[in-house]
């Protein structure tokens, strides 16, 4: 295929978005493309409809463009392959599935099926990486602030440093996990994760597979009544060797989740900030359940 129609968001790469998409004519000089500005389609399942078979079609942006990718098509299968061009700064995502910055486009349609749902403040969203809520929620809504004043990059992991000292605040939390309930006290972090990476390259799930075959998420959950002691811990997140401390790190993981804090604050859905938010759930498919009940359903006929 040598024709190619482009979804670009222009925001992404702190702003830098248009110009990176361009370098599609790079890694691919023989091909002719077309370009749309993703964010100004109101309806991209009549879009994807209205390309010829014999175009491609490729999303070009960051995890954050993934997602609003996938919520406007309502979760579905897109019905035709999406390759996909990173042109965004965390890209956790892309650390994720080893693929790095400046790559050749490749197949998304595989990732973006059988999402797990976050639901929190009325509003229901498919998530691709994960649900931050504690500092991490914290950080987005410092790291919107700081880009309403300026266009220069934010540093996510300042932020993090300075809220561990005196910005954030920790909370009291109660989660359940597939209908069993526990509590925690001095809670730092509590997101739900569909991969490894969040905010930017912390790897705070090392353990989680977002193609595990059981549809499955996992729960990470941070707890500590000492400052200094997490501020020693907490660039550890980066490698994953957090949940080596098990003494203030708990991992779970299931289907059915719910996280409450005894207090609002901020919490960020595969980048994007949601403010006053004192409870979220997640329901991810049950995919290993849904297969067997196939098997026997087969089975009886």
């Amino acid at each position: 295929m040598n024709a190619y129609h482009v979804l670009y968001n222009p925001k992404s790469g702190n702003g830098r978005g248009e110009a990176e998409v361009h370098q599609l004519e790079k890694i691919w000089p023989e091909a002719t493309f077309a370009y749309t500005d993703v964010t100004k389609l109101e309806d991209i399942p009549d879009f994807l409809a209205s390309v010829p078979e014999d175009m491609g079609i490729i999303l070009a942006g960051g995890d954050g463009t993934i997602n609003h990718f996938v919520n406007d098509i309502g979760g579905k299968d897109p019905g035709r392959e999406i390759l996909y061009f990173a042109t965004g700064t965390g890209n956790d995502f892309l650390n994720d599935i080893g693929v790095k910055h400046g790559d050749a486009p490749f197949r998304l349609n595989d990732y973006i099926i059988n999402l797990p749902v976050v639901y929190v403040n009325g509003l229901g969203k498919y998530f691709l990486n994960g649900i931050g809520y504690g500092i991490d929620g914290y950080c987005c809504e410092i790291g919107d602030k700081i880009r309403e004043k300026s266009n220069k990059p934010v540093n996510y992991t300042a932020i993090a440093i300075k809220g561990l000292i005196y910005g954030y605040h920790r909370t009291n939390a109660e989660i359940s996990i597939d209908g069993i309930s526990k509590g925690y006290q001095k809670v730092w972090l509590s997101p739900t994760m569909k991969g490894r990476y969040i905010g930017g390259g912390m790897k705070i799930a090392p353990l989680q597979d977002r193609c595990a075959s059981d549809g499955s998420v996992s729960l990470m959950v941070m707890r500590c009544r000492s400052k200094i002691k997490t501020l020693m811990v907490f660039p550890s997140i980066f490698e994953g060797k957090h949940i080596e401390h098990t003494e203030m790190v708990d991992i779970f993981q299931g289907y059915d989740i719910h996280v409450k804090f005894d207090r609002p604050t901020a919490l960020q859905i595969d980048g994007e900030t949601v403010l006053n938010v004192l409870e979220y759930t997640v329901k991810a498919p049950r995919l290993a359940a849904v297969k067997e009940e196939e098997k026997e359903t087969a089975a009886a006929v």
